[in-house]
């Protein structure tokens, strides 16, 4: 039996977890690699995936980052089962689809800049919206609480993962040479007594523990004070006449912002005549999935509800499903709300939201999820100076907050918690720490050893496990392959090269026009700004 871990490995997004077992190959999650170019090129390599010798794919939930690769796996001839919660299907089918749609786009763009620069073969689309069609007829739903078998040998339980509508964490029993060997992929664990989705289930008791480690070093303020926060941020900037700027997923996080927004102002903390914005197709395309599916929510929404109260409606809601209704907006006089996607600020109508807010002293940006190293997001909460939007560079100088009581992962104290009856009994089983960067799975881990006498794993990416019984008889790391080697030598002797060449030219630049000089010389204060911005990242 084997694992091979294809995203989620020291990070926290292209969750895929690619299992041998009982003669079958199948993976748990496919999602897309986000943060830089480097990052997002790991999109384009099908190979580690094999899609044509896929059996079949277990989905946790249906964030982009656990799910947003599964049309690539269709494109490159997968033809096998893709198993998930109800739930989780009819989000997937409009959050594929936005997805292809953005891809789209973006090599569309990309072909123009191509055509421009006299430059040919464009990069096409990661996949189309046909590929993202042809996914969904793929689905196949399961229940919570409920054993079935993808495969002779292998049996998978879902269990309520508390992180988003129908989110799941999975206990899998795979049968092999006369023995059972048990793991359990903890997905995303969601936190106790968050908005609108039930608390997360702990599996019984595995073999193998796979779980995620996102916030694993620190632990989240209650709801009360990031309620309170996002009522500083909005009196903040209505007092200021300008706007606050709420980067949010689509799925579940916009559905808590409307929540808590119903809530404040139920509690008068709203301003009456302060318009709130959803500003994501997407984002209304799933808030109607949420309407459909109201039996899993948790007690205190389905309480609301029970009373005629809507805790996703506001009396200065709006819905903006159009470019030019969009686009009105930042025409738009006056203070208002506005909850557009994405959530780390890597795509979608977020950015153009930031490109007329950000700059502004009364605006507030209030960020409410995890940002990922190498995201616009991730910049800004780390106090960036200037963020690059749309290749201008713009100062950074709204207000930011950052609320991390909204995110829909449990916290450390949470996830131990979590852990806490996986480990207690007799058995020991083994942790392996995935979905975190270093930093949180070094703490993590720590206090797993203190806590607990356990010792976890944190795989790296593209690394392999050989699983026998109850123990890891041996790993394989593709170093060189995941991290190819930057030659620093070969990049800093080739610009030094460079200006070597131009300072023996230079003799000639002064002979030439002097029209001709200013334009040489806006070319090289470009770079000169460009390398004082590289400097300041050292």
């Amino acid at each position: 039996m084997k694992v091979q871990f294809l995203g989620a490995a020291r990070t926290v997004t292209g969750s895929c977890f690619m299992m041998e077992a009982c003669g079958k190959r199948f993976c748990v999650d496919c999602g897309l690699h986000q943060g830089n170019k480097a990052i997002e090129e790991r999109n384009r390599d099908e190979k580690p995936y094999a899609p044509e010798s896929l059996d079949f794919v277990l989905v946790t939930h249906a964030h982009m980052d656990h799910s947003g690769l599964l049309p690539m796996l269709v494109k490159h001839g997968f033809k096998g089962a893709i198993y998930c919660t109800r739930a989780t299907g009819e989000l997937l089918e409009i959050m594929l689809q936005d997805s292809a749609h953005i891809q789209e786009i973006e090599a569309q763009w990309t072909a123009t800049k191509y055509q421009r620069r006299g430059l040919k073969n464009p990069p096409p689309a990661l996949y189309t919206t046909d590929d993202a069609l042809r996914t969904a007829t793929f689905f196949h739903e399961v229940e919570y609480h409920t054993v079935f078998e993808p495969a002779p040998g292998i049996r998978v339980t879902y269990y309520d993962a508390g992180h988003i509508l129908g989110s799941g964490s999975l206990r899998i029993e795979a049968d092999e040479d006369g023995k059972t060997t048990s793991m359990i992929f903890s997905g995303d664990v969601g936190r106790p007594q968050a908005l609108i989705v039930r608390d997360p289930e702990t599996p019984p008791t595995a073999d193998y523990i796979f779980m995620e480690s996102t916030y694993g070093d620190r632990n989240h303020k209650n709801e009360t004070v990031s309620d309170a926060e996002l009522a500083d941020a909005i009196a903040y900037s209505y007092g200021k006449g300008e706007k606050v700027i709420i980067p949010a997923f689509a799925v579940e996080r916009t559905q808590e912002i409307l929540y808590c927004l119903h809530n404040l102002n139920r509690q008068g903390k709203l301003p009456h005549d302060m318009p709130v914005f959803v500003d994501s197709p997407l984002a209304i395309r799933a808030t109607e999935v949420f309407k459909r599916n109201r039996e899993l929510f948790d007690e205190d929404a389905q309480a609301l509800l029970s009373k005629g109260d809507d805790p996703f409606e506001l009396p200065n809601l709006r819905y903006t499903l159009s470019v030019e209704e969009s686009q009105a907006i930042n025409s738009l006089e006056g203070p208002c709300i506005v909850i557009s996607a994405s959530g780390m600020c890597n795509a979608g109508r977020i950015k153009h939201h930031l490109k007329h807010n950000i700059w502004r002293p009364g605006a507030s940006i209030v960020f409410v999820g995890y940002q990922s190293v190498g995201t616009p997001g991730r910049k800004i909460v780390e106090h960036a100076s200037k963020i690059t939007l749309f290749g201008e560079d713009v100062e950074v100088a709204a207000h930011i907050y950052t609320i991390n009581g909204f995110s829909a992962h449990a916290g450390q104290s949470q996830l131990l918690d979590w852990l806490k009856p996986l480990v207690s009994g007799p058995s020991r089983p083994q942790v392996v720490l995935v979905h975190g960067e270093e930093k949180a799975q070094g703490v993590l881990a720590d206090l797993i050893r203190k806590q607990y006498g356990i010792s976890p794993l944190a795989p790296g990416y593209l690394e392999e496990m050989v699983l026998e019984g109850s123990l890891v008889a041996e790993t394989l790391s593709h170093e060189a392959q995941a991290h190819p080697r930057i030659n620093w030598e070969f990049l800093t002797g080739e610009l030094e090269r460079k200006w070597g060449l131009f300072r023996e030219r230079l003799e000639d630049i002064e002979r030439r026009p002097w029209v001709e000089q200013t334009e040489l010389q806006d070319a090289l204060e470009k770079m000169d700004y460009a390398m004082t911005r590289l400097l300041s990242r050292m």
